[in-house]
C-alpha cells in the first residue's frame, strides 16, 4: 500500500459509521450533539513495509436534533511516514447531513494528499419502501439503487446502542457511507464487549472531565468492514476495523483503527458537549 492509499483509507475509515451518530425520530437512543478533538498516533506496525509513523489530528462537530436532522462538520489530518524519507500529508473534510428518520443522507468530502486532491465526493441518498436511491455529482454524475436493507451511518449507530442495550453482541448490517468513490457499500460486523458501568474503568482523557459522561455506560465495540465485492469472492479480510468505547448517548472515546498493515490509536484530547435544542 502506498502512502498516498494508506492516507485515503485513514480518511475514508474515519466517516464511517464508528463516528457518525443520529437517531431517527423513533430511536430509543438519545445522541448527544458535541464536538470533539482525537490526536492521532500510530500504535503498530506489522507489514511487510512497516510504517514508521503517523501523526494527525481529528475534528468532529456534530450537531441537530431528531426532527430537523443531524449535521457532521469533520476534518482529519494525518502525517504518514513510511520510512526513506517517503512522507504523505492527508487532509480530509467532509460534511454530511441526515434526516432524522433516516429516509435521506446527503454527503460531500474532500481529500488532498501533499496538497493535490484525490477524492472529491458530493452526492445524497434517499429510501423508500422499495429500496435506497443514491445521486452523485461527483466525482462524476451517476444514479444508481441499493438493497433495501442497506442502512446509512446515522442508522448503523443507532443499532449498535440499541443491540448493547439489549445485551447482544454480534451485529450485522450492509452500510452505505457516501466514503471512496461515493459507491461502495460495506458488510459490517460489530462486536460488543461487556457494559462498563458508571464510576468503573475511569477514563484518562478528556471524557474524565466532562461530568455528565460519568452517570452513563458505555460498552467496547469493534466494527469491521469488509468489502462487498471482495466477499462475492470469498475473501473475508476486512478493508478494516475499528475499535472504541462508545457511550450510551453516542460519544466515542479510545479509538483504534486496524488497516492489517498498521493500527493507529485516535485518544480524545478536547470534548464538548453541547446544548441539543428540543424538536418542535
Amino acid at each position: 500500500m502506498t502512502p498516498v492509499q494508506i492516507a485515503t483509507q485513514i480518511a475514508a475509515g474515519l466517516i464511517t459509521g464508528a463516528f457518525i451518530a443520529a437517531p431517527p425520530a423513533e430511536a430509543t437512543a438519545v445522541l448527544a450533539p458535541h464536538r470533539a478533538v482525537y490526536d492521532l498516533t500510530l500504535a503498530k506496525s506489522r507489514g511487510q513495509r512497516p510504517i514508521e509513523a503517523v501523526h494527525g489530528r481529528i475534528l468532529y462537530d456534530f450537531s441537530g436534533n431528531a426532527c430537523e436532522g443531524y449535521a457532521l462538520q469533520f476534518r482529519q489530518v494525518s502525517e504518514i511516514n513510511s520510512g526513506e524519507g517517503k512522507m504523505a500529508l492527508s487532509d480530509l473534510r467532509a460534511a454530511t447531513w441526515e434526516e432524522g428518520n433516516a429516509k435521506s443522507f446527503r454527503f460531500n468530502s474532500e481529500n488532498k494528499v501533499n496538497d493535490r486532491v484525490v477524492d472529491v465526493v458530493d452526492g445524497n441518498a434517499g429510501r423508500d419502501s422499495s429500496g435506497v436511491s443514491v445521486k452523485l455529482s461527483k466525482p462524476q454524475a451517476k444514479s444508481f439503487d441499493l438493497d433495501a436493507k442497506v442502512v446509512f451511518p446515522t442508522e448503523h449507530v443507532r443499532r449498535v446502542i440499541e443491540a448493547a442495550e439489549a445485551d447482544k453482541r454480534l451485529l450485522e448490517l450492509s452500510v452505505f457511507d457516501g466514503s471512496e468513490s461515493g459507491e461502495k457499500v460495506f458488510s459490517t460486523l460489530a462486536v460488543i464487549g461487556n457494559v462498563i458501568p458508571p464510576g468503573e474503568k475511569l477514563p484518562d482523557d478528556a471524557a474524565a472531565g466532562t461530568p455528565a459522561l460519568a452517570a452513563l455506560k458505555r460498552w467496547p465495540v469493534t466494527i469491521s468492514y469488509f468489502d462487498q465485492s471482495s466477499a462475492k469472492t470469498g475473501e473475508q479480510t476486512p478493508a478494516y476495523a475499528i475499535g472504541f468505547e462508545l457511550y450510551e448517548n453516542g460519544v466515542s472515546r479510545a479509538l483504534t483503527l486496524d488497516y492489517g498493515d498498521f493500527v493507529v490509536s485516535g485518544i480524545m484530547s478536547q470534548l464538548e458537549l453541547k446544548d441539543a435544542d428540543a424538536c418542535k
